[in-house]
């Protein structure tokens, strides 16, 4: 059976004339403005929305530690209240030269949004992108739940 969400995924990542070299540079520049004085984890995000749109974050840490948020949520929470829409893409960077792709939180996060869409990470300084799904295969949705809504 042909999956067609990578299909379409891989379609509107082609007409958005973004690269994943390019979408990587753009978390890169995000990590920069990452606030972590307790981890000293630096990490920014870049999410490509299938209009076009590059939508950025960092990470933002707290003394109180559960309150911290990660570069990924940032940056999709950034997507939804600038109005981006579907996102096909993130790129995630991490400190250079090591390999982060998002947490588990953050992939049940993104989920709700386009499971469909690529994680794009760099490991040993080459770029390389899989789907979200691939990532969280068996993802929670509310949707599937029998009782939701009640």
């Amino acid at each position: 059976m042909e999956d067609k969400t990578e299909n379409l995924d891989e379609e509107r990542w082609a007409r958005s004339g973004i690269k994943p070299l390019e979408l990587m540079a753009s978390a890169e520049e995000y990590r920069s403005r990452a606030y972590a004085p307790y981890s000293n984890f630096f990490v920014g995000a870049a999410i490509l929305t299938e209009d076009g749109l590059v939508v950025g974050g960092c990470n933002v840490e707290n003394a109180s530690y559960g309150m911290s948020i990660c570069a990924e949520r940032v940056a999709m929470s950034k997507a939804v209240s600038e109005g981006g829409g579907v996102p096909i893409a993130i790129a995630v960077a991490g400190p250079r030269g090591v390999f982060c792709p998002p947490c588990g939180a953050c992939r049940q996060f993104l989920m709700e949004f386009n499971p469909g869409m690529y994680v794009v990470t760099q490991r040993d300084g080459h770029i390389e992108s899989t789907r979200l799904d691939l990532l969280l295969p068996s993802g929670f949705k509310l949707k599937e739940c029998p009782d939701a809504g009640r």
